[in-house]
């Protein structure tokens, strides 16, 4: 898969080494940049009717595929996928939901940009408590290992993740990188021998039928 050395078109590359060959998403103008980019990629778009279907598919995708990913503008269509990102949560379903944001400019100049809704960090505060990691791609030097650190996140603990893109930072340079972030979590071993000393204990007192 040919690509540019750009943040959008490394949030493709590793979807698609993730073996994601769909999105599912609707248009919106703070998100229109990143839909032009997936048009060239390798990666088929599937535009519905609305948000909420989008993120249905994506959940569905992502049982069947093993991670899927929903694409929406900010805040408009971002609170539309709250139900859908709720239940790919509550039943452990690895799905990516991808929004794009005003510009990292544009909110220094106009604080009352179109479809903000209080605060510009609202809606990434509200996904964060249906979500197992999010980002706000910000830095170039950053952005590479936050979209590694997500997308590991929803294969390890097979629940959604967020990421949210401000549309100025689509075309920027990765910065320094210097591959793919592996990052290895090291398992608990106290946890496990309790939890494996708590399960010997509830098979030797269970009765036998």
């Amino acid at each position: 898969m040919e690509t540019k050395n750009t943040l959008s078109s490394y949030l493709i590359e590793r979807l698609y080494n993730y073996g994601v060959h769909h999105v599912f998403g609707t248009h919106g103008d703070y998100v229109l940049v990143f839909f032009n980019e997936l048009s060239r990629s390798s990666l088929k778009v599937i535009n519905t009717c609305d948000e909420q279907g989008a993120g249905y598919a994506a959940d569905a995708y992502a049982r069947v595929n093993g991670l899927g990913v929903v694409c929406i503008t900010y805040c408009v269509g971002g609170l539309k996928v709250i139900n859908t990102t709720a239940q790919a949560y509550a039943e452990k379903s690895p799905v990516v939901v991808i929004s794009g944001a005003p510009g990292i400019k544009e909110r220094n100049k106009n604080p009352l940009l179109h479809h903000k809704v209080r605060d510009f960090d609202t809606q990434k505060k509200i996904f964060e408590e249906i979500t197992v990691a999010s980002t706000v791609l910000t830095d170039p030097k950053t952005a590479p290992h936050e979209i590694d650190r997500v997308l590991i996140a929803a294969q390890r603990y097979k629940s959604p993740v967020y990421i949210e893109f401000p549309r100025d930072m689509l075309s920027t340079p990765v910065v320094d990188h210097p591959g793919y972030c592996e990052i290895q979590e090291k398992s608990d071993t106290v946890a496990l021998q309790e939890a494996l000393t708590e399960t010997v204990t509830m098979i030797n007192a269970a009765k036998k039928l």
